[in-house]
């Protein structure tokens, strides 16, 4: 069906302004873009308030058939006689603009199935899960997230953890053309409050965890959650028929209860990790009551770990080549949303067991005798986790590379390094990415939480402080961890994870962490570094922005 101008006025509200010059004044709209320059003929420019200036400042770049823009964006098209075509005049561009691109594009997420998954940390991980399971299982799978988008195990170009509302609708398109059945996206809380996801139809929305990040974007954590219960509220036009919410931790037990609606199936996840499970005697933890509940996990010295989810009747053994009692949630909860829709069969248990998540908790392996681990933790409570992970697995000492974004939640620097120095006996404070700000007084922050929590963690156990350096080139406190480490020990380089690039006054520099371990570990063993054979090319550090 064409879709027309004055077809989207009607649907949402909106005033449409015949061109001065005359013309069509109801053109047929084959697109929506963002960017005035990339608008086609015979597209929809939607020119958006910006931080500095207004998106309709841009409009003499867009051959659009048409502008959506608002009074503002109107004033300055007409002050810069830039409406020799017809307006569409909005209060608000964003709150619309998911649904008038899903409308562009025929409303394809409406053929496919979608699962939205959403929490502070573990979203990626929870995506290569039910990816894996999907593709396992026969179905032609889509994946939308930090490390990038996959359309049936092929590559896409993509700069957000979720895409902007014309894009994700064109590649929701895409994935029509190209056979897709399911696609798994990560939903962050900036897309949820941004309107990036408006106009998706969810089958199955699952929330993880949540934890302080993003202060700077949300006013408190309670405002961050409510952000993300835009994705479960039963009055939210992006509410789901089926929600699967983790409740080891009272956000998920919230979420759990505000999803509840007729006509809306919830199940419930629970593992022994769970802030109120029960202890017994011996020291042994069992989940809370759930839909699935864990138990029966035991991890084999590579980190392998094996766990029996029970629920509706049903037992599964599943094996997670993931280290960390939160990965057993993440299994999970994707187990549970794989189960929601009936593709829980022995083939998605096997594609759970060759899951490969990039950098996350990636082991880098160059023959030596301790463990050196690459993760995406740039958060205080998943550095815990992660060091937590690493010691109850660790016969030696735990060795931590961490730092913190610039222009991000300043509040979380402290904070991330007092959880490094409550876990780890050696802990080397670095730039991650510094982005605008000064790199030198990010490390400062980072570096007194860690030498207070260091302090009184020496004083409550009577030994003296662990070791805290500052070593600002991050290549190179990569190598001094690395030269620490010996036979048992643990390094595990913190941050950046996947990200192969590290933004610094603006500019991206290729670095990897995962090369950059690898090159120490040679280095070390008197081996020449190499190259990876890596391109220059930059992944975006922009996922670190959102959850």
């Amino acid at each position: 069906m064409t879709v027309t101008l004055g077809h989207l006025a009607d649907m949402i509200g909106g005033t449409v302004l015949p061109a001065e010059s005359g013309g069509p004044a109801d053109p047929p709209i084959a697109a929506v873009e963002l960017n005035a320059a990339e608008t086609p003929e015979g597209g929809l420019f939607a020119a958006l308030p910006g931080t500095r200036v207004h998106g309709a400042t841009y409009a003499h770049q867009s051959p659009a058939a048409a502008i959506l823009t608002d009074a503002d964006g109107l004033a300055i098209l007409r002050e810069s006689g830039e409406l020799d075509r017809p307006v569409l005049l909005v209060d608000d561009v964003r709150a619309v603009l998911g649904t008038v691109s899903a409308e562009v594009h025929g409303r394809p997420s409406e053929k496919l199935t979608v699962i939205g998954v959403t929490g502070t940390s573990g979203k990626t991980t929870t995506t290569y899960l039910l990816e894996a399971a999907l593709l396992a299982s026969g179905k032609r799978t889509g994946l939308i997230g930090t490390t990038g988008t996959r359309i049936n195990g092929r590559t896409v170009p993509s700069h957000l953890t979720t895409p902007e509302a014309p894009a994700l609708q064109r590649l929701f398109d895409e994935m029509v053309s190209d056979g897709v059945t399911h696609v798994v996206m990560e939903v962050s809380s900036h897309a949820l409050s941004l309107g990036r996801v408006d106009g998706v139809s969810f089958d199955v929305t699952c929330f993880l965890n949540l934890s302080q990040d993003h202060l700077d974007f949300h006013d408190g954590l309670e405002d961050y959650f409510n952000a993300k219960a835009a994705l479960f509220r039963p009055d939210s036009p992006l509410h789901a028929a089926r929600v699967v919410s983790c409740v080891d931790d009272s956000w998920g037990r919230r979420m759990a209860e505000i999803a509840e609606a007729p006509g809306v199936v919830v199940d419930t996840v629970g593992t022994p990790h769970a802030e109120d499970a029960k202890i017994a005697d011996d020291g042994s933890r069992t989940a809370p009551a759930a839909t699935w509940r864990a138990g029966g996990i035991s991890v084999a010295d590579n980190g392998v770990q094996h766990v029996t989810l029970t629920g509706h009747g049903k037992s599964v053994a599943l094996e997670v080549p993931l280290p960390g009692a939160f990965n057993i949630a993440n299994a999970s909860v994707a187990w549970a949303a794989l189960a929601a829709l009936g593709v829980d069969g022995p083939d998605a248990v096997a594609g759970i067991a060759g899951v490969a998540v990039p950098g996350r908790m990636e082991r880098i392996d160059e023959g030596q005798d301790f463990l050196a681990v690459v993760d995406y933790a740039h958060k205080p409570a998943a550095v815990g986790e992660v060091l937590r992970t690493l010691r109850a697995q660790t016969v030696g000492r735990v060795i931590a590379v961490i730092g913190a974004g610039g222009d991000r939640d300043s509040s979380k620097r402290p904070l991330m390094g007092a959880e490094a120095a409550r876990v780890a006996d050696v802990v080397i404070v670095t730039d991650d990415n510094p982005r605008t700000e000064d790199p030198r007084l990010i490390r400062e922050a980072v570096t007194q939480g860690a030498v207070e929590a260091a302090a009184k963690r020496a004083a409550a156990v009577g030994i003296d402080p662990i070791r805290v350096e500052n070593i600002g080139d991050r290549a190179e406190a990569i190598d001094v961890a690395i030269g620490l480490a010996g036979a048992g020990d643990a390094v595990v380089v913190a941050g950046k994870g996947h990200e192969t690039g590290q933004e610094i006054n603006g500019v991206q520099h290729h670095f990897d962490d995962r090369e950059q371990v690898r090159a120490a570990l040679r280095r070390r063993a008197g081996a020449a570094p190499g190259t990876s054979g890596a391109s220059a090319a930059t992944t975006s550090t922009e996922g670190e922005g959102e959850d």
